[in-house]
């Protein structure tokens, strides 16, 4: 028999719930979904999967309220009669570096 070690963790009944019930239906116990996940670890050496805080990445059209939208197209209107005008090469420059798009 391996040489093996208990590993204990408090989690939300609910969360636990749910995750067995799928790891039920794909035939793996929470032992084993416990020990493959350890495995990537180890050959991942970190966490098997991205760890990111949110990006502040510009919100689309369809995801603005009618008031965030109209905001914006104030700014950009002020931004004209300003003088402020940039070509789509500077816009599309300005992205890259600002949100990496």
């Amino acid at each position: 028999m391996a040489n093996t070690s208990a590993v204990y963790a408090r989690i939300d009944t609910n969360l636990k719930d749910n995750a067995e019930s799928i790891l039920s239906q794909l035939g793996i116990t929470p032992s084993g979904a416990i020990q493959m996940f350890y495995s990537q670890i180890v050959l991942k050496k970190g966490i098997p999967f991205e760890l990111k805080l949110l990006s502040s990445k510009p919100l689309t059209v369809g995801a603005m309220t009618r008031e965030q939208l109209d905001a914006e197209l104030k700014k950009g209107y002020a931004s004209i009669k300003a003088g402020k005008i940039y070509s789509a090469d500077e816009v599309d420059e300005a992205l890259a570096k600002e949100f990496g798009i």
